[in-house]
């Protein structure tokens, strides 16, 4: 079994736009001395081979520009039990400030030069439906169990916008692809149903957090009621003009103008939470949430419950 330290590897603090980038650096910085950056690459696929540039281990660790570390994550050791683990794609768990949600978005990762260099993704697809928006269905991305870190989308106005759009379309796909409104709960993962819910409902207790149920139910509306190309949601040009379009209305009316659509033509559960509700909400969802090991994956959780 090979073994490694994450503090001997490198670490990558990846921004672009995010408000509180510099802020999040200097804590980035004095947490982790030898962290270095990446800053203002546009695109996806192009940003996270810039970090993979700068490294100078062949495995680094990445850390997006709106999300904070646990510092007890940098005292962990990572072991491969087989040859695969040395080239695979390590995603872990963060918490989302806005609704209490705990998966890959937004969190910690691992990742190996040779993998970012060879993908082709977002902005560099290869023309297959899997890499258009997404990273994760490479057979060696691989979603882990545990959460070691926190993000904060909500900068602004604008970003929390961005971050539930993003995620109403992105999980209301399968595998990339579209479904028809008639097909939709049937061919849409349970577990992103549930995730999509709760972006569409919970966070109106934190600053910008209707902006970010607004979003997230204009990204499911355009994307599933609307002839709308889904596959622009990772422009981020584009982005900035759907918001031009909302961005002198309240986040209250977006919400309440989709709000009929969405419950009516998709069957998605529409509740109008108020702060202290929101905050209840998040605070027992995940309530008896405990790690279980650095090296767990999210499969062999379901293998094991499922029994396989």
């Amino acid at each position: 079994m090979t073994s490694i330290d994450v503090a001997d590897l490198d670490c990558i603090y990846l921004s672009y736009d995010e408000p509180q980038k510099e802020e999040f650096w200097i804590k980035i910085r004095n947490l982790i001395p030898w962290a270095q950056r990446v800053d203002g690459v546009k695109g996806s696929d192009a940003a996270h081979k810039a970090a993979a540039d700068v490294s100078q281990t062949e495995r680094f660790i990445l850390i997006d520009g709106d999300n904070i570390p646990d510092a007890d994550f940098f005292n962990l050791t990572l072991e491969y039990p087989n040859e695969e683990y040395e080239r695979a794609v390590f995603r872990w768990r963060a918490r989302n400030h806005v609704n209490g949600l705990m998966y890959g978005n937004g969190g910690i990762s691992s990742w190996t030069r040779e993998f970012a260099w060879n993908m082709r993704t977002h902005e560099a697809t290869d023309g297959r439906t899997e890499t258009e928006v997404e990273f994760c269905f490479d057979p060696l991305y691989w979603a882990m169990h545990d959460c070691y870190s926190t993000t904060y989308p909500n900068g602004s106005a604008f970003h929390a916008w961005r971050a539930g759009f993003r995620e109403g379309v992105k999980m209301c796909l399968n595998r990339g692809e579209k479904p028809t409104p008639a097909e939709f709960k049937q061919r849409v993962h349970h577990r992103n149903l549930d995730h999509l819910t709760i972006w569409h409902n919970v966070g109106i207790d934190v600053e910008h957090g209707a902006w970010s149920l607004a979003g997230a139910r204009m990204g499911t509306a355009m994307t599933m009621l609307s002839k709308w190309d889904h596959r622009q949601v990772q422009d981020f040009s584009a982005l900035a003009d759907i918001w031009s379009t909302v961005s002198n209305q309240t986040p209250e009316s977006v919400l309440q103008d989709l709000e009929h659509q969405l419950s009516t033509i998709l069957d998605l559960p529409m509740v109008s939470m108020n702060a202290a509700s929101s905050q209840f909400f998040k605070q027992h969802y995940r309530s008896n949430w405990h790690n279980r090991g650095v090296m767990l994956r999210e499969i062999d959780i379901i293998r094991s419950q499922e029994g396989w």
